[in-house]
């Protein structure tokens, strides 16, 4: 049996399961979240407890097995509790705000970026205009907003400005006077 596959995810009693021919519907205080699992994989919903079976050991569904238990226990956390991306913009006048539901970036460009929030997904931006939050229940969703929002300036490998993740180690280069120091020769 798979190690993930086979733990029981547990469902808290505020949270309602769905199941129907592979679709499956989670309901909880923060939103509703719908997925469909591929049809060899078998959920039941037994005292409380979600479990995920397979129908045999032959590795695609060993690795379905593991697969489907982590997404319906995303699913189940993201209704419960919710999910959030952190990140952080640094560089001198690099800045983030929040227009409406918007986000509104200035990150050295000519213009300002204007992001869209996706539905199901919130922004929040501290009161230094220098951290986002990306928030939302659905954990993919919540992480590929993250990862375009940090695609539009990515962090520089000689200064470290632009857009990270929060808590991220950006291994700054040695620029051209990082180089000069030891290794030239003496005229």
């Amino acid at each position: 049996m798979s190690r993930i596959g086979r733990m029981p995810i547990e469902v808290p009693p505020q949270v309602s399961i769905n199941i129907n021919d592979g679709e499956i519907t989670i309901k909880g205080p923060k939103g509703e979240l719908q997925r469909r699992i591929n049809p060899e994989m078998t959920v039941s919903l037994e005292n409380g407890y979600l479990k995920v079976s397979r129908p045999s050991d032959a590795k695609p569904h060993r690795a379905l097995h593991g697969l489907t238990r982590s997404l319906l226990a995303s699913m189940v956390e993201g209704v419960t509790k919710g999910y959030e991306k952190g990140l952080e913009v640094s560089g001198v006048g690099y800045r983030a705000e929040k227009e409406g539901d918007n986000l509104v970036l200035r990150v050295g460009f000519t213009h300002s970026v204007i992001i869209k929030p996706r539905p199901g997904i919130n922004f929040d931006v501290d009161a230094k205009n220098v951290g986002i939050k990306v928030i939302g229940i659905n954990k993919e969703l919540v992480g590929q907003t993250a990862a375009e929002i940090r695609h539009i300036r990515p962090p520089d490998a000689y200064k470290g400005k632009g857009i990270r993740y929060a808590g991220e180690q950006i291994k700054l280069k040695p620029g051209k006077a990082g180089k000069a120091v030891g290794g030239g020769k003496a005229k």
